[in-house]
């Protein structure tokens, strides 16, 4: 009889698969289903937090360890790090980590690693102080980040990149988006309120509530009607930052999963939006937001770096261009980025990037606005992927982004991840510019 499989057997799993190049999110579901309800949160909380840590406790098995474990046994590697992530950060005692992590072995069917295991966290638990050295000594263990992106985040941001690294190890907040069809913000923070959830009121986002702790979605109040979604505050700006008149036409490119899409719909309930993205699947999700908040959007399935195949061939009169990116600005949300993103990955997305900027901008009326975003920190994909489109298209200029939120690259917004000192907010990092095509080039 197969035995059955324990939470930390699939948390080494989910490691290992993500080591191997796949995404966590699409790892993760799947080895929920094979636990009981019950489990799955902690499955979720050991597959993130071994990842959000993974580079600092590699290297601490290393240190520990006169030679690796063999390639094959990859996944007892990853389960030793599964203990030492139980271990030294989180509230599980200490007998019931190394207990459970041991034990994992013989469901895994490898119950010769038993002493092993069983003796390695023990070590680390002795030798916690030696551990803690080695972070002063390493920056990849210090900071938990491959050595390529510390370097690369230091020489771009070098008054920040501190503070960038440490809040890519944070836990990020639950952030919601008030339907201001439906409530006002502080009304509907009064309804949290009265069902016992904490939160405020956003300082830079108008419809954004940032919660004191995360909460299920079916504990929101009027979360099925659309009363509100889960969006956050750094996300929520770029529906605030165009500004659509009644009737005018808006394509959000790269649009999926649709959250910018229905805050454009919620802001402005007289416009028409094309939503366009290139993968089928995530436009699933798309439509259900949409059908969530009862709102309509034209859902167009297209490449946009090929607007032959999709456009309607009405000119927008604004444009969201929400590009591909390294996602570097969201890693606190998905910290299997860091094993998965490539110092490569970066030029290859500003080429990609600069093509889609280079076909859509034709599809633009004369006057009309485009609102380039992406999740990221990296220059290359943000302000000088806009000094550079700036510099060889006839009739784009910038304009300028009010709001006291955000640091001003001279080409756009860039926005940190947690709070970096820039603003009061705890949102991801992201990056804004604004763009408008001049009647006459």
């Amino acid at each position: 009889m197969a035995k059955q499989s324990s939470v930390r057997q699939l948390a080494a799993r989910a490691v290992t698969r993500v080591a191997n190049g796949e995404s966590l999110s699409v790892v993760l579901p799947a080895l929920q289903e094979k636990l009981a309800k019950k489990d799955q949160p902690l499955l979720a909380e050991l597959s993130y937090g071994t990842l959000r840590y993974y580079h600092k406790l590699d290297a601490w098995l290393k240190f520990l360890t006169e030679k690796p474990l063999k390639d094959k046994e990859q996944d007892i590697h990853n389960l030793i790090l599964v203990g030492f992530y139980q271990l030294f950060y989180t509230r599980i005692p200490a007998h019931a980590a190394i207990g459970e992590t041991v034990q994992a072995t013989r469901t895994m069917g490898k119950a010769w690693a038993r002493g092993l295991v069983n003796g390695i966290l023990r070590n680390a638990q002795r030798r916690l102080d030696e551990l803690k050295e080695l972070e002063d000594r390493s920056p990849v263990c210090g900071w938990s980040h491959p050595k390529w992106m510390i370097n690369t985040i230091k020489r771009a941001w070098p008054a920040h990149y501190e503070s960038i690294l440490t809040g890519n190890n944070q836990q990020p907040p639950m952030t919601l988006r008030v339907n201001e069809q439906q409530f006002q913000p502080s009304r509907y923070m009064k309804k949290l309120l009265d069902d016992c959830i904490e939160g405020k009121l956003s300082p830079i986002a108008p419809q954004g509530i940032v919660l004191n702790r995360p909460v299920p979605v079916d504990k929101l109040h009027k979360f099925s009607e659309g009363a509100v979604s889960v969006q956050d505050e750094s996300a929520q700006l770029a529906a605030t930052l165009i500004t659509p008149k009644p009737g005018d036409h808006v394509l959000d490119a790269c649009c999926a999963p649709g959250g910018k899409t229905c805050h454009l719909l919620e802001l402005n309930p007289d416009i028409t939006v094309d939503a366009l993205d290139a993968d089928g699947h995530r436009l699933e999700r798309v439509g259900e937001n949409l059908n969530r908040l009862g709102l309509t959007a034209n859902v167009l399935c297209g490449d946009a770096t090929d607007p032959d195949s999709w456009f309607p061939g009405k000119l927008y009169d604004h444009i969201l261009l929400d590009a591909p990116c390294s996602a570097t600005g969201v890693i606190r949300r998905h910290p299997d980025i860091k094993l998965l993103r490539t110092a490569e990955d970066i030029e290859a997305l500003a080429e990609l990037q600069q093509k889609i900027l280079r076909a859509i901008w034709p599809l633009l009326k004369p006057g009309g606005t485009l609102l380039y975003a992406t999740c990221s920190i990296m220059p290359q994909e943000n302000h000088l992927q806009v000094e550079r489109f700036l510099s060889e298209t006839a009739g784009a200029k910038l304009l300028p982004i009010e709001g006291k939120w955000g640091h001003d690259t001279g080409f756009g917004k860039q926005l940190f991840p947690g709070n970096s000192g820039q603003t009061s907010s705890n949102g991801d990092g992201f990056f804004y510019s604004l763009m408008v095509k001049t009647e006459s080039p």
